[in-house]
C-alpha cells in the first residue's frame, strides 16, 4: 500500500470518527473541531502527495 493509499485510509477513518462525534456532541464541539483541523492537515497533505507543486502555475 502507497502512502497516499494509507492517508486516504487515515482521512476516511477521521471522516467517520468526525461524523460520530458532531452527531453526539454537535459540530461546534471541541472534539468536533479538533478532529476536522486534523482532517483538514490530513487532507493537504493528500493533496501535496497527488498534485504536484507547479501543476496549477498561472502562466
Amino acid at each position: 500500500m502507497c502512502a497516499a493509499d494509507k492517508l486516504l485510509n487515515h482521512i476516511e477513518s477521521l471522516r467517520k470518527q468526525m461524523t460520530d462525534i458532531a452527531m453526539q456532541e454537535g459540530l461546534s464541539s471541541k472534539e468536533s473541531v479538533e478532529i476536522s483541523q486534523e482532517l483538514d492537515k490530513m487532507l493537504n497533505q493528500y493533496n501535496d502527495i497527488v498534485q504536484p507543486v507547479g501543476r496549477n502555475q498561472v502562466k
